[in-house]
């Protein structure tokens, strides 16, 4: 498996990371298999056909989400076993953290297909790397669930887990999750509540939970969001 080349190989899977708001942030490797594989399979065929216009990129497209991901993604298994080259995205970012891709990896791993990362942008990664929270370890724990109950009962599980906590979290619910912090971790938690990372409007809110939920209130909350809990005993 030559997995350096930017030309994409016959039954090879490429799980290749798209920028999570700036176009620029697409690796040329990213950009040179995309524009050679057979096939792409995307979550959705019109937000990933708006960026391949945008970059100048003509590429067959196949709708792969959570709809539909057991079935395409034996359909994608059986189009590798022909030999055909095929690229998996998700709308922004890393396909398989909190998007679709692991079934299709997960089916190809089981029956010997070759896949290959082409890694690149993660609003994860993104907002550790600048959020100054602990990063020598931590868990992501991606979108919690809607009902507050559910979500109290996660954070006082990890009231004292020593590393830093992620989570994703959209616009409808980034104002009573961090109230539900602040109720439940105490207002000098020190948090971290990061927007549209790569973006126009990127901001990052860090401090204790409680100015940062002050912050925030005064804030725009269009986008999309990722906040990092920092260890009980941690301080900027």
């Amino acid at each position: 498996m030559d997995n350096g080349s930017l030309v994409p190989q016959p039954g090879h899977l490429y799980v290749v990371a798209t920028p999570i708001g700036n176009l620029a942030d697409l690796t040329e490797r990213a950009r040179a298999l995309l524009g050679a594989v057979d096939l792409v399979a995307c979550e959705d065929t019109r937000t990933t056909g708006a960026m391949f216009t945008r970059l100048g990129l003509r590429r067959e497209l196949i709708a792969y989400h959570e709809h539909n991901e057991i079935e395409a993604a034996e359909r994608l298994v059986e189009l590798l076993a022909e030999g055909k080259s095929i690229a998996v995205v998700t709308d922004a970012g890393t396909p398989g953290l909190s998007d679709p891709g692991f079934r299709v990896v997960r089916a190809c791993r089981s029956r010997g297909v070759p896949v290959v990362p082409v890694p690149g942008a993660n609003a994860l990664i993104a907002v550790l790397s600048a959020s100054g929270l602990p990063t020598n370890a931590f868990l992501f724990a991606g979108f919690l669930p809607p009902r507050s109950a559910a979500r109290t009962a996660f954070l006082e599980r990890y009231r004292e887990f020593p590393y830093t906590l992620v989570f994703y979290e959209s616009c409808h619910r980034i104002d009573k999750f961090v109230d539900e912090i602040v109720a439940t971790l105490g207002a000098d938690r020190v948090l971290c509540v990061a927007k549209e990372v790569t973006k126009l409007h990127e901001a990052f809110l860090v401090g204790p939970a409680g100015e940062v939920c002050a912050r925030l209130a005064k804030t725009n909350r269009k986008g999309e969001f990722v906040v990092g809990i920092a260890p009980t005993d941690f301080v900027l």
